[in-house]
């Protein structure tokens, strides 16, 4: 009886482009140049996809992340100085990886958040992973993820936090259970001060007509909501003249908004 033998799976091995990168350092702008700067990156791109797979699930496609690990390798490739002795791949590898960091760090946040809550954010996120995975697999704590990762509970209570700022809700997303209602439905209401701007506008060249004293008192009721008696003890006035002194300036203020400009 004849087996199926689980295939060997070999290391891969990197592409042979030293003498194109040699040729590369010799060539002014131009066709030539960019010919051959393709064929390396063409020759590396594997790798490069290699690198990308590395970060799938953590709330990017696999695309993006490919085009991203594409970049980095560009600018390895831009960057490199054969002369070092160092090999291109040991070069390449951190540029590319540093550049999906990067565009994790830089362009998958919803909310900007400060550079160690995003790393505690990952710190937690891994632990929570690794935690799930166990045979012995339980409801995971915030104590449990501090004991596996050593961080203290407060570090770990930041990444938890960090976490929901990784992505935003659409406003237009529906409201659980409601198919006609979405989330914009219930946020924010009608400012009740925006049916004033319009009267604010019409009534301020009266308001600027008044004596000093009268615009004192109309600000100190009307913006800074005194009663009379409060008025009158800060004026020196007993309140009934307050109350006069507003009814006539009020009164003042109406006729002349409502009074046709010329």
């Amino acid at each position: 009886m004849t087996s199926l033998a689980r295939p060997k799976r070999y290391p891969q091995k990197d592409p042979d482009t030293g003498a194109a990168f040699a040729e590369l350092r010799t060539l002014p702008d131009g066709p030539r140049r960019r010919e051959l700067r393709e064929e390396i990156v063409r020759a590396w791109l594997p790798m490069a996809h290699r690198l990308a797979r590395r970060y799938h699930g953590r709330g990017e496609s696999d695309d993006d992340l490919r085009q991203v690990a594409a970049v980095g390798l560009l600018k390895a490739v831009d960057r490199f100085d054969p002369d070092n002795g160092t090999p291109f791949g040991a070069f390449a590898v951190p540029t590319i990886i540093g550049e999906i960091k990067r565009h994790f760090r830089d362009a998958l946040w919803a909310v900007h958040v400060p550079r160690r809550a995003q790393e505690l954010r990952a710190q937690v996120h891994r632990a929570r992973e690794e935690l799930s995975a166990r045979p012995d697999h339980k409801s995971i704590t915030v104590q449990d993820v501090a004991a596996h990762t050593g961080l203290p509970v407060e570090d770990v209570l930041i990444g938890l936090d960090a976490q929901k700022t990784f992505t935003a809700l659409s406003l237009e997303r529906p409201i659980s259970g409601e198919e006609t209602h979405t989330i914009s439905d219930r946020v924010g209401q009608e400012d009740p001060a925006l049916g004033l701007v319009d009267d604010r506008e019409a009534a301020a060249p009266a308001l600027r007509l008044l004596p000093e004293r009268e615009r004192r008192i109309l600000y100190l009721r009307f913006f800074m909501g005194l009663t009379q008696s409060e008025i009158a003890a800060q004026i020196g006035l007993s309140q009934m003249h307050v109350s006069r002194l507003l009814r006539r300036s009020c009164d003042y203020v109406r006729e002349q908004a409502l009074s046709p400009q010329p």
